[in-house]
């Protein structure tokens, strides 16, 4: 196997042997073959729409197959062989189409026609065959825009599936990605032609954020700032981690008046925000950090747990039972709810003994979406132009196991008083519960909310930057990313696209980013590596 998707990647490399998230050789060989077969799917979806072929289900199917794909999302083979099979069938389905309508069908050998293999071990072999290093002869820089395009889509479809569950679309999106993966199998690109198409797929996340952050408004209502604690109350317990809105909204119904509280974790805390969601009583409280503790934690937890989308690796066998999943995520012996009756998870949770007694613990903050953070513009204006404000800083991103991770929370914490520190995505979990007091009844710290959520903070930047008459680049902001999966390239993507500069990323840089790639970044946009939060600060603010 070879897989440097995520930042954790072994040796800053690549993993060779077994994955630093826990996946195994077989899955990373099923998920390559996966991918193969959705470029070969793209051929056709791209033809079909110049001849007026558009089927939704292969554009719904293609970012659902797209997003099994991400780090710590999937690890069940079978899961994989199933998509692999409905991949090829729908290739194979949308062939005849578009040769009907009179459409190019008439690709040579390669994802186009390639046909499965009948066993595991087949197919394996296959994948093994037409994995990321698969053509050692392509320029090396080519490969790395390739890969960085294909790690950008794979967020794209991530965003895009959390958006179309909430009834959210866009066809420009699927066509998007479609071309995208299709392209990736041209040889015939130049380099400056690749750049632009990693910058559109920036372009195209912005846009797929938009809908994400219309899916959960319209759904749920705006998010307003609210306290949340981090103690337990007597009595069962359900705990949500991931990202998907609408399981928790179902488990919330589901559980309602079972004598059950729900508890999130990781990046389901910002769901206390939403009114959509806060208005179930027996909705509690926030358990635990990001997954880098989930083995401690989930361990210690008295009550069942679901997990959506990506956000664990493998779980432990000590506390597997109690373990249910949802949507793409999937582990061998783990139970998987497909049908959003999340019955088996309440039985598990009223089996369980739950907490013995309330605790009090400590309270955050979570809700400043951008509504919430816009609706005192004139405040934060104030701030700034009398000087108690002087600098905001959006420390956001992913969160991981690597201790060099601390810098992000000694950046916080010695980000000075008269400074703002905005936050979203499981990174913040180094440093949300820091209590970094106030200026003028303006938190020092705001939770904006999910990685999911990152076009709020675009929003807020764009909105300051018209209420100072000034560009996003010439704000008193300053951007400090931590990234881990592909949803943060999307992301990133979507900030050169916007001509967003001086953006500090840590902990490293991507393995598959080549010198000569790194340097055309440096040149347009001064992305640089993080150092100590010290040099830091002092090269921010002087």
């Amino acid at each position: 196997m070879f897989c440097y998707q995520c930042e954790q990647t072994a040796k800053g490399e690549g993993c060779t042997k077994i994955g630093v998230c826990g996946k195994q050789p077989e899955v990373a060989a099923l998920q390559d073959l996966l991918l193969y077969a959705l470029k070969g799917l793209s051929l056709y979806a791209v033809e079909g729409r110049k001849v007026g072929v558009n089927d939704r289900k292969v554009n719904v199917f293609t970012c659902e197959a797209t997003f099994s794909t991400l780090t710590n999302v999937n690890f069940d083979p079978d899961r994989f062989v199933s998509l692999i099979r409905r991949c090829v069938e729908l290739r194979d389905s949308l062939k005849e189409k578009v040769k009907a309508a009179s459409g190019k069908a008439d690709f040579p050998d390669g994802p186009a026609t390639f046909k499965l293999e009948t066993t595991l071990d087949g197919l394996v072999k296959e994948g093994e065959a037409v994995g990321v290093k698969c053509d050692p002869g392509i320029d090396p820089d080519i490969h790395s825009l390739k890969q960085t395009l294909t790690y950008g889509i794979k967020g794209i479809a991530a965003y895009a599936d959390h958006a179309q569950i909430l009834g959210q679309e866009d066809d420009k999106v699927y066509a998007f990605i479609h071309e995208g993966l299709a392209a990736t199998l041209n040889n015939d690109l130049s380099l400056d032609e690749w750049v632009k198409l990693v910058l559109k797929s920036g372009e195209v996340n912005l846009r797929v954020m938009e809908l994400l952050d219309a899916a959960n408004t319209g759904t749920y209502g705006d998010p307003v700032p609210t306290k949340v604690p981090l103690g337990a109350k007597k009595g069962k317990a359900i705990l949500v981690s991931g990202h998907d809105l609408k399981d928790m909204e179902e488990i919330l119904k589901q559980s309602d008046g079972k004598g059950i509280y729900v508890y999130t974790h990781g990046e389901m805390l910002p769901c206390h925000g939403y009114p959509g969601l806060k208005k179930y009583p027996h909705f509690y409280g926030h358990y635990g950090t990001a997954w880098q503790n989930q083995t401690r934690e989930f361990a210690d937890f008295p009550g069942a747990i679901l997990m959506t989308t990506n956000c664990i690796q493998k779980p432990k066998d000590t506390y597997r039972d109690n373990i249910f999943t949802t949507g793409l995520v999937g582990w061998p012996g783990v139970t998987h709810i497909a049908d959003k009756n999340f019955a088996p998870v309440i039985e598990k949770a009223l089996e369980m003994p739950g907490f013995p007694e309330d605790t009090n613990g400590r309270y955050v903050m979570c809700g400043f979406g951008h509504k919430a953070v816009m609706s005192v513009a004139d405040k934060v204006i104030e701030g700034v132009k009398g000087g108690s404000i002087r600098h905001f800083f959006l420390v956001a991103g992913c969160d991981g196991a690597k201790p060099v991770r601390d810098y992000y929370t000694q950046f916080v914490e010695k980000v000075p008083e008269d400074c703002v520190v905005l936050t979203l995505g499981c990174g913040k979990f180094r440093f949300f519960d820091k209590d970094l007091g106030d200026i003028g009844g303006i938190p020092r710290l705001l939770d904006i909310g999910q990685c999911n959520d990152a076009y709020s903070a675009i929003q807020i930047a764009v909105a300051l930057a018209k209420a100072f008459d000034m560009e996003v680049n010439d704000l008193p902001l300053s951007m400090i990313l931590s990234w881990y999966e592909q949803k943060a390239v999307a992301i990133l993507l979507t900030l050169l696209h916007l001509g967003i500069k001086n953006i500090r990323l840590g902990p490293s840089l991507p393995a598959f980013i080549t010198p000569n790639v790194l340097e055309v970044l440096v040149k347009n946009f001064n992305i640089m590596p993080i150092s100590t939060p010290e040099e830091d600060l002092k090269a921010i603010l002087g």
